[in-house]
């Protein structure tokens, strides 16, 4: 397979599992966004989409980089799909069962598993794992969000 195939295969599976997940917690996400008390720096419901179409996408331009790489990398992609399932696991969670407490405990784990790719993806590729920052910077945030929901509500 050649390279951009890799990569755009990579970036339309990741985001199209986002998108996936989305459309199936629509209706959770519509309840939070009118009835769930939010804390302070909340960022209007735009945001989200627009942040995660683009962690998603340096995500997977982090998985393909692993992928096209000779070095050994099986621990990596492993992880990455580890995290990647408790992303999109968090969304039901969070948006579908409105349990915020088994959200936060989900996210410090999403969080645990985000940092220990990470690791992998710098022993394989530095650029990768690089890539990954923003999306552990957002990780932050979001538990913040979570903590503040979680308390408020």
């Amino acid at each position: 397979m050649k390279k951009s195939a890799t990569y755009l295969l990579c970036v339309l599976l990741v985001e199209l599992a986002g998108f996936a997940v989305g459309m199936l917690t629509a209706e959770g996400t519509r309840l939070y966004a009118d009835s769930i008390v939010k804390p302070p720096l909340s960022p209007p419901g735009i945001v989200f989409p627009i942040a995660w179409t683009l962690l998603y996408a340096l995500m997977a331009i982090g998985l393909a980089r692993m992928l096209l790489s000779p070095a050994p990398h099986g621990a990596a992609v492993v992880l990455f799909f580890v995290q990647l399932a408790l992303n999109l696991a968090w969304c039901f969670i969070f948006f579908g069962a409105q349990r915020f407490d088994l959200a936060l405990a989900e996210l410090l784990l999403m969080a645990a598993a985000v940092v220990a790719m990470t690791i992998q993806f710098a022993r394989v590729d530095r650029t990768a794992a690089w890539l990954q920052l923003p999306y552990l910077v957002w990780l932050c945030f979001a538990t913040y969000l979570n903590i503040g929901v979680l308390v408020l509500n």
